[in-house]
């Protein structure tokens, strides 16, 4: 941010002071690289420290390489299967759905436990409507529910995916009616509900109209042809060339 408190341009996402990001990961003059993904970072995603605190409460697991499929409404597919369409390891895969089973039992999460979960880990702001469209970004076939094959692939992308599959997963959240386009309104709604989950006493604080000109720098670049909506090929191919919104990716670690 500069030093009269104006953003830089750039950024998909504020970072967790409300501030546009440091392009990380690059040096000047350099192409951005993306970050090696540390367990470190890991554990700083919020739905992954959901998970493991009820894995380490229930305690060891005398699963034996496979999937303990108990009295569950929803048995999810088979830990090869899985490990085949993520970037996680056997082990975290086993450690994921312990947690997942100890806190879902029916084998599926509904909308009020997304709430509940950025709730907690964001208690200085409002994150109803945030963590609303973040589950609708998870529920694909929008059941109403997810499964833990849909949870753990979703994360596997935002986590480890390439940047074409976290920029196509991005565009999802952004789409929130699912027609295919990003309109302002919609990029509006996204990023507002960011800031309140923020909360308004982060330090430096954020300001009012922080969200709209943060959205108003961003859809000028991506609406190439001025028709007032975004296309995914326009999404991924402006963020592709805009290093700063690039270096914002990785930001989604403080908001997922």
């Amino acid at each position: 941010m500069q030093a009269d408190g104006k953003a830089v341009d750039g950024g998909l996402l504020p970072d967790a002071n409300g501030k546009d990001p440091n392009p990380g990961g690059q040096t000047e003059g350099s192409k951005w690289q993306r970050p090696r993904l540390t367990r470190k970072s890991l554990m700083n995603c919020c739905l992954v420290k959901w998970i493991i605190a009820s894995t380490t409460q229930q305690g060891p697991d005398s699963c034996d390489g496979e999937l303990e499929l108990s009295m569950v409404r929803h048995q999810p597919e088979g830990l090869d299967q899985l490990q085949a369409q993520t970037q996680f390891t056997r082990k975290e895969l086993q450690s994921l759905y312990r947690g997942f089973k100890n806190e879902c039992p029916s084998g599926l999460v509904d909308e009020e436990t997304f709430k509940s979960i950025y709730s907690q880990f964001f208690p200085q702001g409002d994150a109803t409507t945030y963590a609303h469209f973040l589950f609708q970004a998870f529920d694909m076939d929008r059941s109403g529910s997810i499964r833990f094959e849909d949870f753990v692939i979703g994360l596997s992308v935002l986590l480890r995916g390439s940047v074409t599959e976290k920029l196509r997963w991005a565009f999802n959240l952004y789409d929130i009616n699912k027609d295919g386009y990003v309109t302002k309104e919609e990029m509006m709604a996204i990023m507002t509900s960011i800031y309140d989950m923020m909360g308004r006493y982060t330090l430096p604080s954020v300001r009012d109209d922080s969200p709209y000109e943060h959205v108003e720098r961003f859809f000028q670049k991506m609406d190439r042809n001025r028709d007032g909506v975004v296309t995914i090929d326009e999404f991924i191919e402006t963020c592709q060339k805009d290093e700063n919104i690039m270096a914002s990716m990785q930001l989604f670690e403080n908001v997922i």
